[in-house]
């Protein structure tokens, strides 16, 4: 059972007072004490980012570790990865994410984890990162479409209502065909695919909520069903 949770914001690096969406994708292991691997790729492996994940999951009921790419843990990254149970994906810069995954084989050592039963999860740029395309500001000044590692069909939003020129950009793009349709996260929403289809979305705060785009002219935005976790 392949599983996929896509985080818009969120989590210990956005809400470190809010840990529902981060305690959501720990029960989803079915295990007591899962083990957990933070890739902070994005950050360009920061510390202080790496600091506060650890800050956070030591306090609960798992096994933290991260995976740096600037300071390997091991020359055998697929059994590092294989032994985990839940992968989980910093924000960032998708562009630099997805370049050293591919020269590292973390792009092919992921989907194998993802069709052996890993959960992947990730925020942001750990987000978009599992779809087909997405939307980033990995270019600099403004917002632009990726091409990402195609484990989920379509596009993905981030951020949605957190940043002001994310929902006119997303909008624009899919209506320009310069993006396929797809999916929108407000900050604080967890998108949840098992075997590529999306069977939950939870919010850690109340009126958060996703969003799929059509590309009828003019773009259709419906409002999907969000189930907020504290209530």
């Amino acid at each position: 059972m392949g599983q996929i949770i896509a985080l818009g914001g969120g989590g210990f690096s956005m809400e470190p007072d809010n840990p529902l969406l981060d305690l959501y994708i720990l029960k989803q292991s079915g295990k007591t004490n899962p083990k957990i691997c933070f890739v902070p790729t994005a950050s360009g492996d920061s510390e202080n980012y790496i600091e506060r994940y650890y800050d956070f999951f030591k306090k609960q009921s798992c096994q933290p570790s991260h995976l740096s790419l600037f300071r390997p843990p091991t020359r055998d990254l697929e059994s590092y990865v294989l032994d985990k149970d839940i992968i989980y994906v910093g924000g960032g810069n998708t562009k630099n994410l997805l370049a050293l995954w591919k020269e590292w084989g973390l792009d092919r050592i992921f989907k194998k984890a993802w069709e052996e039963g890993v959960i992947l999860a990730g925020v942001s740029a750990g987000s978009i990162c599992w779809f087909e395309e997405g939307v980033t500001d990995s270019y600099g000044d403004g917002l632009e479409p990726i091409k990402c590692l195609r484990f989920l069909e379509g596009s993905n939003c981030p951020h949605y209502d957190g940043e002001a020129d994310r929902r006119p950009a997303y909008q624009k793009l899919v209506a320009s065909k310069q993006i396929q349709a797809g999916i929108a996260a407000d900050d604080g929403v967890a998108l949840h695919f098992i075997d590529h289809k999306l069977e939950a979305i939870v919010s850690s705060r109340r009126n958060a909520k996703a969003y799929r785009l059509s590309d009828h002219e003019p773009v259709v935005e419906s409002v999907l069903d969000t189930t907020y976790l504290g209530g």
